[in-house]
């Protein structure tokens, strides 16, 4: 092969990776939005009773799983319309037996994968199920009223 072949051979690559990744780019779908839900939804299992329970908190409050204490900070999901993605991130802490609290977790939960980032205590386990735009628990506001 010449130098004139070898020129023309390097350009046409360049030319057709320019192409691919137009091209790419243009028919790759739109990032859709992620809806922010005001409720999580968590199961937990007690590993000595072997009940399993599945338990809403909403966004910034706090619900008492056993000696466990669960806190979501936000809860995203994707649009129905999309391939399902749910996450949320959260705050889970252990009171001891002496009464201090003690944060055993902090992290994202992916409702897909819930073996990937759940709870893994020596009692308790909880993981992330869904994330909900309302629950039949009253909000914490209507709760005090």
């Amino acid at each position: 092969m010449g130098n004139d072949q070898i020129m023309t051979f390097h350009l046409c690559r360049r030319v057709a990776a320019g192409v691919f990744a137009a091209l790419a780019l243009s028919v790759a779908p739109a990032a859709a939005e992620r809806l922010s839900n005001p409720v999580a939804e968590f199961t937990g299992v007690d590993k000595i009773t072997g009940r399993i329970i599945t338990f809403d908190v909403y966004i910034d409050e706090t619900v008492q799983f056993g000696a466990l204490q669960v806190t979501p900070r936000v809860c995203w999901s994707s649009p129905e319309t999309e391939e399902p993605k749910t996450d949320s991130f959260v705050e889970v802490d252990e009171i001891t037996l002496d009464r201090k609290i003690r944060r055993i977790f902090t992290g994202w939960m992916f409702a897909e994968s819930p073996g990937l980032n759940a709870v893994e205590h020596a009692v308790y386990d909880v993981w992330l199920k869904a994330c909900k735009q309302q629950s039949d628990v009253p909000p914490p506001e209507a709760a005090t009223n």
